[in-house]
């Protein structure tokens, strides 16, 4: 894992990183319980990818556009999406930020966070990001457009017009590239012909990175240099984030698809585990504050479960709202 003293992160920035990674594993963990207690229909996981989730938030300002995809729960919620919230979307309640309980869960978006919406479609969103970018580009701003995705999607036409356009125009653009290496039971090798698929940025005109996507110090230091190259006006970048899926593809998926001795190792390299061992070697953390972290996290969880049952589901008059054009202010 990269010392965290060269890129300039404290003890502190360390545990706030442990502790963003370690709501959104136990919020997701908490969604896989109630689909199997039958309360919620779906969950789609980012247990394995909180590392390269976390350090790329902490990477960003707050004037950056993000354009997630469904995998995204740890960074999302860093961003200041709550676990209630989310919970509301999961539960398909009015509360939910999205949709107001009307779509999928999963489909992170929230105005006021600049998080834009999601569609179903996979890959579409770096579309968006890279329209985004464009506009910041022509306002002048010193912010960045950023969009994630997962390996499989990059065999989308969409990831490539969308890398081709921000390098043409060297826009204020960065795509990540969350590489869990299943795109749902297509491994990676029958995916694409190469063992880096950061490298295809030079194609686009672009800076391209691979990095070890279960250190989040790693990622941090890549996303952060992304950055400040896109506000100094040299281009978009593409990072490959090399992580883990340790759950199936979603919770209507059996992944039996994959080896025994693979999902052992996946499971031994968690960046949960590796990240908390460093935190000890490092002597940044003890036991007492991992478990007084543990417990705040449950205590908001349970929280958050009870108040998004308790909470009403979206009327039947408004299943249309927001989904047709409603028209807008007529001139006086």
């Amino acid at each position: 894992m990269l010392d965290y003293k060269t890129v300039g992160l404290t003890h502190e920035d360390l545990k706030e990183f442990y502790k963003w990674m370690l709501l959104g594993r136990r919020i997701d963990e908490r969604m896989w319980l109630l689909n199997r207690a039958g309360k919620l229909p779906f969950v789609i996981s980012c247990q394995g990818q909180e590392a390269t989730q976390i350090g790329t938030y902490f990477a960003l300002k707050d004037e950056d556009i993000l354009a997630p995809y469904y995998r995204d729960l740890a960074l999302v919620t860093a961003r200041g999406i709550t676990a209630e919230e989310s919970m509301l979307a999961a539960f398909a309640k009015q509360g939910d930020t999205s949709s107001g309980g009307k779509q999928m869960p999963s489909h992170f978006s929230k105005k006021d966070l600049a998080i834009l919406t999601q569609g179903s479609c996979v890959t579409t969103q770096v579309l968006h990001a890279v329209g985004a970018s464009l506009s910041l580009k022509m306002d002048g701003k010193k912010a960045v457009a950023l969009a994630t995705l997962g390996e499989g999607s990059t065999s989308q036409g969409d990831f490539h017009e969308a890398m081709n356009f921000a390098g043409v125009h060297k826009l204020p653009y960065i795509c990540i590239i969350e590489n869990n290496k299943y795109a749902i039971s297509v491994p990676s090798h029958l995916q694409y012909a190469t063992d880096d698929l950061s490298s295809r940025a030079a194609g686009y005109g672009a800076f391209g990175e691979q990095v070890d996507g279960n250190d989040p110090i790693a990622v941090y230091e890549a996303v952060k240099r992304a950055r400040e190259r896109a506000v100094n006006g040299e281009g978009p970048t593409l990072i490959e984030a090399l992580c883990s899926r340790l759950t199936p593809h979603s919770s209507d998926d059996d992944d039996n698809y994959r080896p025994s001795d693979e999902m052992k190792l996946e499971k031994e390299n968690d960046c949960m585990i590796r990240f908390k061992e460093y935190l000890v070697e490092n002597e940044v953390a003890n036991d007492d504050w991992f478990n007084q972290i543990e417990d705040e996290i449950k205590q908001e969880i349970n929280t958050a479960t009870k108040n998004a049952e308790k909470a009403p589901y979206p009327l039947p008059e408004e299943a249309l709202t927001h989904v047709y054009d409603q028209g807008g202010e007529k001139d006086a």
